[in-house]
């Protein structure tokens, strides 16, 4: 058993490669890996927050199971959901800095991403554990918007619906010209993956263990 779960989007080939290598951690592998050596950028520095989660974009934000839920009836449920599902194309991915970290991005978002993220929401809260005092505090932290506090309450995390935008997590909080210079260095490194129609092709079940790392538990292929 792990302390939280997650459904996440991982991508595989080259781009997860890569994400290994930049972030220092290989979830699908459950391994720390070496980091990229890119001149005048510490890049252990620069990736220690999204680290223990690997490169992944957030369908259902991490959370613990409820007390009369085993992991196995997650599987089983993750399983259903892919079974479901189509695998789609969205348009080809950009970095940006946006928010304060540096991510890969649609270029335009898509409303087939935005409704599996949706339904992702939905379907895997049935197993999620009730939020504590202190995770909610702990949210709270982040200037919510009302209806983004309401979804915290009902969905145990802010920014689902109309505040989901999809991203590929790639530094902590950083400055715009932190920004400016990864951006330039990995630009060359990542355009022969991305710029080209991008497919979201599975859901990734993942585990948190006690060191707050997270692993790949199944990759589920959507095969609706």
């Amino acid at each position: 058993m792990f302390e939280r779960y997650a459904i996440f989007y991982t991508p595989t080939g080259e781009l997860a490669d890569f994400g290994a290598a930049w972030l220092g951690w290989n979830g699908a592998l459950g391994c720390v890996m070496p980091h990229l050596d890119i001149k005048d950028i510490d890049v252990a520095t620069l990736t220690r927050t999204p680290r223990k989660y690997g490169l992944h974009g957030t369908l259902k934000a991490p959370f613990r199971l409820d007390q009369d839920i085993d992991q196995s009836q997650l599987e089983s449920a993750a399983a259903a959901f892919a079974m479901c599902h189509k695998a789609f194309v969205i348009g080809e991915l950009e970095l940006r800095h946006e928010n304060g970290f540096v991510a890969l991005r649609p270029v335009g978002q898509t409303s087939k991403l935005q409704d599996l993220a949706a339904e992702a929401v939905k379907e895997f809260d049935l197993y999620r554990a009730p939020l504590s005092d202190a995770d909610i505090a702990r949210r709270r932290k982040s200037r919510l918007s009302a209806r983004q506090d309401q979804q915290l309450l009902d969905w145990g995390y802010p920014f689902v619906f109309d505040d989901f935008h999809f991203h590929l997590t790639l530094t902590g909080r950083v400055s715009a010209d932190q920004a400016s210079k990864v951006i330039s260095a990995l630009k060359p490194r990542l355009d022969p993956v991305v710029t080209v129609p991008f497919d979201i092709d599975a859901i990734t079940l993942m585990g948190q263990d006690e060191s707050g790392m997270f692993h790949q538990i199944h990759r589920y292929t959507l095969t609706g």
